[in-house]
């Protein structure tokens, strides 16, 4: 389809068609399956006509530097090592890792809310710029196989669904509400499999 047709599309066709590729890709993620990225790359580009559209522009942006991270991330799976040269595997960050992400989107949310309030015309700057924070954050866990990308998108999905029905983007409300759920599922699935690698790696 043109990008000038894909532009003219109802805002709710459009987000149907981009709904409906973002639940396949988690259906793929909640599995460990690379197909999941491919799927993440076309999502993202129809929801940032969707979001630029409804001019949260933060959330727009967002998933521009979702399609370069989705991209890295399906390397990552493919190809990716973790810290001992090993094919990346589920794993989960200690304690101070958290914390340390914690503070990164601290400061990502302030910086990126300041950008917004500074240069564009949206009516909610923080209040966009919020998930935006957290959706880098997460991304970047996910293509490294953090458990901990679960609870963080948990975390995203649930403050999405508020800036969304500020803008009256009710579908896709109701799907940030089923990736909330979701996300719960990948937590629990992702940290059984976990401790599936640990019982196998034991003498």
């Amino acid at each position: 389809m043109p990008l000038d047709a894909t532009w003219a599309l109802p805002i709710s066709r459009l987000e149907a068609v981009a709904s409906l590729m973002a639940l396949a890709m988690v259906g793929f993620n909640l599995r460990v399956n690379p197909l999941g990225w491919p799927l993440a790359i076309a999502s993202s580009a129809l929801y940032a006509l969707l979001f630029a559209r409804s001019r949260l522009y933060g959330e727009a942006a967002l998933q521009l530097v979702f399609i370069a991270l989705s991209a890295w991330g399906w390397g990552q799976w493919l190809r990716g090592q973790d810290g001992a040269g090993q094919a990346l595997q589920v794993r989960q960050l200690k304690s101070a890792g958290r914390w340390q992400l914690l503070g990164v989107t601290a400061l990502l949310w302030v910086a990126i809310g300041a950008l917004l309030d500074a240069w564009t015309d949206s009516d909610v700057p923080y209040g966009d710029a919020l998930p935006t924070a957290g959706s880098l954050v997460g991304q970047w866990l996910l293509a490294r196989k953090w458990v901990d990308n679960w609870p963080c998108w948990l975390a995203v999905n649930l403050v999405s669904m508020a800036l969304f029905a500020h803008k009256g983007l009710w579908l896709t409300v109701g799907l940030y509400g089923v990736f909330a759920v979701l996300s719960c599922v990948g937590w629990v699935a992702w940290s059984r499999r976990v401790g599936v690698e640990r019982w196998r790696g034991l003498p």
